[in-house]
């Protein structure tokens, strides 16, 4: 493997402390590295040194001659005064930036819902963060390094980055290295994990699965040894003892319990003993949508859904950005009432949100942390065990010293988890987390995750982390086009159905400029729409097929309903077979496999339902 980069005894020291000392590392031809780690304790910093962004203050960084390096900082450095178009292509002319399948990919798969004359200056900051993304990805790079690159783009933009990434070189050729808090992101493009922790970089074979798994094993084994050293020390506190009685009055140790393997872990919750807890604090009824909708002047964002949410459940949403998630939390939370239909409360129903904004901690900014946590409750019960707020300070990764800190010095994660904790001591039984992954590293997403496990409510997730949907939720829904759609096969069955949105409306813009050019002899080109960007919206874009009227209307209509009763039929097959399957005898390879053949004849008959499903719902308008 040649080699491509590579950073000697590396020392980076800021006025209170030491990020790295003696950090020496290589990167090669076909490496794809992921970096993770606790805020604060240097991966930015690592990847900005490797880039040349800046000098360490000791040791030196060497790259092979002629490699070329590209880097997206989190910081979004674009000229002023320039397009979207010129920042991303350059000043290419259109004929060579056109007949490039790459800059193709990245345009379709990043920014098809900006016009390409948009100034730079006026758009959002997420916008302005995929623009960056995209005039990095379209140039050729040796090394590709990358700082939270999945920063405002949605579960369809990050799964799309991820197979561009996979694709972009050869086997055996180029280099990615990334800081991400994605793990689901990191599993997918990374073979090699450097964790920065404690001054250095250690490195771990694999992507973040892999890596937790070795993290587990070094942690059980420096635990092994804890155990031999804590065992001299209790034969030395037993030879003491022998001695004068004043020589025991000090010295005191506590032996730890040695971790359980991970074959002995128990189920990540205990859903029956939560369902239980939930019922007998909610009751039956929880929130109930009933044939509900909301319009915005004339624009529809949500029609038609039906929705019981059940206490105890743990729910995902779903949705592209503008889908209408934000709109469906607060008919949720009550801050929104419907146009159309009803929303239905249970009784004992107290809503709390998580939300992106932090407002409820502004008020209290100049308060210290110790004094917040003091005006709420004085304990507070987390799997069948009372913590005080102090201990659950400590879950969350907060240190005693830092009770003391004001809230307005914190950094946005441990703000985010103090929010957290406060929302939890209210003791609300309907939780809503909307993008709650946002400033936190992969270890604080985790101490939250595993002490969400042990919370009896009803739990509403809106997040493009994948990791933590199908780590903290049971179940997930999808806002389509207007409506709430169960999803049983999960994020993928998302993937897919927004995949075939997006076909669907792709041919209906090919279709339309097809009868242009034939009637006016001009061409055009029509562009996909992001996968991180509102399918309808890059729809939206191109002239809008004719509705249809009369017979063929009525016709449309009825072949629409039918088409949905035999989906509801078809997904009610695909749920039998998946209970026969589960209940079936493991050893029966024959009949399993016959199963799973049933099962996948089945599902193929209900994707292509949903294909002409979406087609009808086009041509119907």
């Amino acid at each position: 493997m040649a080699h491509l980069l590579g950073a000697e005894q590396l020392r980076v020291e800021y006025p209170t402390r030491v990020v790295l000392d003696g950090v020496t590392v290589g990167i090669g031809e076909g490496d794809r590295i992921g970096v993770v780690g606790r805020n604060g304790d240097g991966k930015s910093t690592l990847l900005r040194i490797l880039a040349g962004k800046q000098e360490p203050d000791g040791g030196r960084v060497t790259r092979r001659r002629g490699v070329t390096l590209g880097m997206l900082d989190q910081a979004d450095e674009l000229a002023t005064g320039r397009t979207v178009l010129q920042t991303v292509v350059g000043d290419r002319p259109e004929h060579e930036w056109a007949g490039d399948r790459n800059v193709r990919d990245v345009l379709a798969g990043l920014i098809a819902d900006i016009p390409g004359d948009t100034l730079v200056d006026d758009l959002s900051g997420g916008q302005r963060r995929r623009v960056a993304l995209a005039a990095l990805l379209s140039r050729e790079w040796d090394i590709v390094v990358l700082d939270e690159p999945t920063n405002h783009l949605d579960i369809g933009g990050v799964a799309w980055l991820a197979e561009h990434l996979k694709r972009r070189w050869p086997a055996g050729q180029g280099a990615l290295l990334v800081v991400t808090h994605d793990r689901w992101f990191l599993d997918e493009v990374s073979l090699d994990t450097w964790e920065v922790h404690d001054r250095i970089v250690e490195p771990f074979e694999g992507g973040y699965a892999a890596y937790v798994l070795q993290r587990m094993e070094r942690d059980r084994q420096a635990a092994t040894m804890e155990a031999k050293r804590q065992n001299l020390m209790k034969k030395e506190l037993a030879w003491l003892r022998r001695g004068a009685p004043a020589r025991t009055s000090k010295p005191k140790f506590r032996i730890e319990a040695a971790n359980a393997l991970i074959a002995d872990v128990p189920p990540l919750r205990d859903t029956v003993e939560l369902t239980q807890m939930a019922t007998s604090r909610l009751g039956k009824d929880v929130i109930d949508l009933l044939d509900v909708s909301v319009s915005y002047g004339d624009r529809v964002v949500l029609h038609d859904v039906e929705w019981r949410v059940a206490p105890g459940e743990r729910t995902g949403i779903l949705g592209v950005n503008g889908a209408g998630k934000s709109t469906l939390l607060k008919l949720i939370d009550g801050s929104l009432e419907p146009t159309a239909g009803r929303v239905k409360r249970g009784k004992t129903v107290v809503v709390a949100t998580l939300d992106q904004q932090l407002a409820d901690l502004s008020a209290v900014a100049d308060e210290r942390v110790s004094a917040v946590i003091a005006s709420k409750r004085t304990s507070y019960v987390a799997g069948g065990k009372e913590l005080t707020p102090g201990q659950l300070l400590e879950r969350l990764g907060f240190t005693s010293a830092q009770l003391s800190t004001p809230i307005k010095d914190l950094s946005g994660g441990q703000k985010r988890r103090l929010q957290l904790l406060l929302i939890l001591l209210d003791e609300p039984n309907v939780l809503i987390m909307d993008e709650p992954t946002n400033d936190l590293d992969t270890d604080m997403l985790a101490a939250i995750e595993d002490l969400l496990d042990s919370w009896p409510g009803t739990l509403i997730v809106v997040s493009h982390d994948r990791y933590l949907l199908e780590r903290v939720t049971d179940q997930q829904f999808a806002v389509l086009g207007g409506r709430l759609r169960h999803l049983p096969g999960g994020v993928d069955e998302y993937l897919r159905l927004s995949a075939a949105m997006a076909g669907s409306a792709a041919d209906a813009g090919r279709a339309t400029v097809a009868s242009v050019t034939s009637a006016s002899g001009a061409s055009a080109i029509a562009t996909a729409p992001a996968p991180g960007s509102s399918a309808p919206a890059a729809a939206a874009a191109a002239p809008a097929a004719p509705a249809l009227a009369g017979a063929e209307r009525r016709a449309a209509e009825k072949e629409l309903a039918l088409v949905e009763r035999r989906i509801a039929k078809l997904q009610g097959e695909v749920d039998a077979l998946h209970v026969r399957l589960a209940e079936h005898d493991v050893s029966d390879y024959v009949g399993i496999g016959a199963l799973h053949e049933q099962l996948r004849e089945v599902e193929a008959q209900r994707d292509e339902l949903e294909t002409r499903w979406l087609e009808l719902g086009e041509l119907l308008g």
